[in-house]
């Protein structure tokens, strides 16, 4: 099973409850910050937090080598990011590519940037475009 989980936007205290049950419990952490990371925090303190090590990945290893999604066809692996993992489109591609695979995954997500820096500004998401709710049944 491969997990996909936004640390929010800040330090180690942004993650959801959720997010940190699923690390506490995953086989193998992964963690990739050039998209996004935690400018309040120290990966000591992530580490810390979730009481397992975590293996940081350069770019060329996130984009290119999916590890961790091969690793998820025999275990629990977890990639975490800054923010909210679905706002970069290398993260989506991963979905994908465990759909193909046919490898479970879940995302787990965290505050966005996206949602943050208008209602920091005084702003609404709403002066950006239309919003469009779908409800579910």
């Amino acid at each position: 099973m491969f997990y996909l989980v936004g640390l929010g936007l800040f330090d180690e205290k942004d993650i959801s409850l959720k997010g940190l049950e699923c690390l506490k419990n995953v086989d193998k952490i992964y963690a990739e910050f050039f998209t996004s990371h935690l400018f309040g925090s120290s990966f000591d303190k992530i580490e810390q937090l979730i009481g397992k090590e975590i293996e940081v990945l350069v770019r060329n290893e996130v984009e290119e080598e999916h590890k961790f999604i091969e690793e998820a066809k025999d275990a629990d692996v977890a990639l975490i990011t800054g923010g909210d993992p679905l706002i970069a489109t290398t993260h989506s591609d991963f979905l994908v590519q465990c759909r193909k695979k046919g490898i479970g995954y879940e995302v787990i997500h965290g505050s966005s940037i996206l949602s943050s820096a208008p209602a920091i500004s005084g702003l609404q998401g709403y002066k950006f475009g239309k919003v469009t709710t779908i409800p579910g049944s």
